[in-house]
């Protein structure tokens, strides 16, 4: 094991990860220049389109340095918060990390949160600078920061360009010298008995439809051979091994994949819900424990997908169940709605998981949907003294019936050019949130950590930040546990009905504002009707907004010529009758285009 070394590449986003593993492929042979294109271990459609990783992707390359052989297994995680407990499998899975920062950004939120679960995890830690290229680099303030945040040697940090490949073998080499081989978890009689005990982490995994489940695996000791009966230890799901090997960067087929190895096992399942990022694959015979650290994914936001036509729920239904044999972390559960009808209430990680999913959903599938405001959960203690975790708005109590609600809290930071500061600390008064400690480091970098209630978090606070600072601004959060909330339901009536759809748990202090920006929303929105309606915002137990849309006025006497004024004011009397009758009768029957409903969840 001495020739292997493993790696990861940790950065924030649009840092330049996949633009260096780019450079690493071809300096080290990988893929031949034909064949090379940017992004090469960015796959979807949806990664290239964007610049950012979803899904990571490990290589496998052979390199020579000082007329040795060595195997360099990469990981190139994603950078966004809401995979971080993806990157921290990835980070189990090697024993040295490459920190990337920007050179002409610096150190970013996502950064300094990677950098301290590489730490946890006791990875040697090898600093870069990237884009050292760019007109805008601002390399000896950049090495400047990363000094002060690591505590290191100016001269330990390396410069490269990902895009020149400038400075890309030296940063080889360095790996080479400064990551540590795999160590085996077999003790020494287990070697002396040749006895294989083959224990595997899963730090990720994909779908294919022919072989079902391929699982990507960090070999912890003995080996795995095709044909062996391997065991899932979380999931307790035993299967056989349809083959083993490794990524270069194409799957390609071994003999055996054996301890300190990075690679892929073919499992032949096509049931969703087994396999699972952290779980532990074994010989179906042994008795050791799963690795330590395992944590089910645990949705942090929801939102109902809808297909537009009723007709496409079968195929929705069949999509999502595609989609969760490749993603683990997101969960769905039929639901109905009397205005939508039948669909899904699905549980994400985060906005970017959500959005991610929606788009897969609508390219790969061809689904045209509609996806309601997202929402969290809330504990509440009811004054019965019952308990309920409520995550659909319109199923949220009356106040009259509610002891307590408790609602997710997050841990974040923010860092910044300085100059912002004072913009970022009234937005996060906006926001609700409890300011913590600031702290300088470089001469234009200001840190700021805070709490905030995750449902502040999600009501537009990214697009906010990024508007108030430019651009220049980033953050980093991790959930904090519970606290006791002060929220409300807010309904949307519409001729005295309420609309399940329009529904919103918010902040009682910005209730009142809440409901004349909806309600003044729905009224430029919703066509007219054949009579006049109103549109209501209800919280609190009373009426806080209102608005008035008329009725549309038809003449219906313009048949009519000659004759007496008489038979004309009959005619109008029997309309102002019909009306009347309709009005009563329609309650609740106004028609809402489907059109309305995406105008209303849209958040401009």
């Amino acid at each position: 094991m001495d020739h292997i070394r493993n790696f990861s590449i940790i950065a924030h986003i649009d840092h330049g990860k996949s633009t260096l593993a780019d450079r690493m492929l071809e300096i080290t042979g990988t893929i031949e220049a034909r064949k090379m294109k940017d992004q090469v271990l960015d796959s979807m459609e949806l990664e290239r389109e964007r610049g950012i990783t979803i899904k990571m992707q490990p290589v496998r390359m052979q390199y020579k340095s000082e007329g040795k052989e060595y195997i360099l297994n990469l990981i190139d995680t994603p950078g966004h918060i809401d995979f971080s407990y993806e990157v921290s499998r990835a980070l189990l899975a090697v024993e040295g990390s490459i920190l990337l920062v920007d050179a002409t950004q610096g150190v970013q939120a996502q950064t300094l949160t990677t950098l301290g679960m590489a730490r946890e995890a006791g990875l040697v830690i090898i600093p870069v600078l990237s884009k050292i290229d760019s007109p805008l680099a601002r390399v000896d303030e950049i090495r400047e920061e990363i000094v002060k945040l690591l505590d290191a040697k100016p001269e330990d940090i390396l410069l490269v360009s990902g895009r020149t490949g400038e400075g890309v073998k030296e940063l080889l080499d360095e790996v080479i010298k400064r990551v540590p081989s795999p160590k085996g978890m077999r003790t020494e009689e287990e070697r002396q008995n040749a006895s294989n005990t083959f224990s595997s982490l899963v730090f990720d995994f994909k779908y294919s439809n022919h072989r079902g489940v391929i699982v990507f695996v960090r070999a912890l000791r003995g080996f795995a051979k095709k044909g062996d009966e391997l065991l899932f230890k979380i999931a307790n799901k035993k299967f056989q091994a349809l083959e083993v090997g490794v990524f270069m960067p194409e799957e390609t087929p071994k003999d055996m994949l054996s301890e300190g190895e990075i690679g892929y096992i073919v499992t032949g399942i096509k049931e969703p819900g087994v396999v699972s990022v952290g779980d532990t694959v074994s010989l179906a015979t042994d008795t050791s424990p799963a690795f330590p650290g395992y944590q089910k994914a645990r949705p942090v936001v929801w939102a109902s997908i809808y297909p537009e036509s009723q007709d496409d729920f079968t195929l929705l239904k069949q999509s999502l169940l595609r989609l969760r044999l490749s993603d683990s972390a997101f969960s769905f559960e039929e639901e109905s709605s009397g205005v939508l009808g039948r669909g899904f209430r699905c549980g994400f990680l985060g906005m970017l998981h959500l959005e991610i999913i929606t788009e897969r959903l609508r390219r790969e599938f061809d689904l045209p949907l509609i996806i309601t405001l997202p929402s969290i959960t809330y504990t509440i203690t009811y004054k019965t003294g019952e308990t309920e975790v409520v995550y659909t708005p319109s199923f949220f109590p009356e106040d009259h019936l509610v002891q307590s609600v408790r609602e997710p809290w997050v841990k974040a930071t923010i860092i910044t050019p300085p100059e912002y500061l004072s913009t970022i600390l009234k937005l996060l008064h906006e926001h609700e949130a409890e300011v913590g400690e600031t702290d300088n480091f470089g001469d234009m970098r200001t840190s700021v950590s805070f709490l905030m209630p995750l449902r502040e978090l999600m009501r537009g606070f990214f697009d906010k930040l990024k508007s108030v600072t430019s651009g220049f601004a980033s953050i980093s959060y991790d959930l904090e546990g519970e606290r006791e909330a002060d929220v409300t339901r807010l309904d949307i009536l519409v001729a005295d009905e309420a609309v399940p759809a329009f529904a919103k748990v918010i902040s009682k202090r910005q209730v009142e504002n809440e409901a004349e920006i909806s309600v003044e929303k729905l009224s430029k929105a919703l066509p007219r009707q054949m009579f006049t309606l109103k549109i209501q915002g209800k919280a609190l137990g009373r009426i806080i907004s209102s608005r008035t849309l008329s009725g549309m006025k038809k003449d219906v006497t313009q048949h009519m010529y000659g004759g007496d004024i008489t038979r004309k004011m009959k005619l109008r009397e029997k309309q102002k009758k019909g009306k009347k009758k309709m009005a009563e009768r329609g309650k609740g029957n106004v028609s809402i285009p489907q059109d309305v409903f995406l105008k209303m969840m849209r958040s401009d």
